[in-house]
């Protein structure tokens, strides 16, 4: 494989992490867990709310790009759901800091990062077809 098309197929590997991780935060804006304690720490034997996710994206040493998936780091958001096995005294649990309008935009960019890397393999896939007809 090129060059070319080796950092293009890197960058539509991106693309494709981003969607799955957004897609991921999306899926679990709504799930709930246990408030954490003063330490910090969720009750032992209570779930933990979803941690939101983010990817981080890096050059290669090769070329191209690579990603990794990690915490946001952000803290879970107290919601009432006093209906829930596990809600504090005041009804509260723990809900995912997922911002929907910062996903929406991460999903379009993904979008837009992905088709701008398949035109870089189409084109260079062309050049490569244009010199060997230019050889032939």
């Amino acid at each position: 494989m090129s060059t070319i098309a080796t950092i293009a197929l890197s960058g539509m590997t991106a693309a494709v992490r981003r969607v799955e991780v957004s897609a991921s935060n999306v899926a679990n804006v709504r799930s709930t867990g246990a408030l954490p304690g003063k330490t910090g720490t969720v009750p032992a034997g209570q779930p933990s709310a979803y941690a939101t996710l983010r990817v981080n994206q890096t050059a290669a040493a090769t070329g191209g790009t690579q990603t990794t998936v990690t915490t946001t780091g952000e803290p879970p958001v107290p919601t009432p759901d006093p209906q829930a096995p596990f809600a504090d005294p005041n009804g509260m649990v723990a809900a995912p800091a997922v911002d929907l309008t910062r996903e929406m935009v991460e999903q379009v960019i993904a979008s837009y990062t992905f088709t701008a890397n398949a035109r870089v393999m189409k084109t260079g896939h062309e050049m490569t077809r244009t010199l060997l007809d230019a050889k032939a």
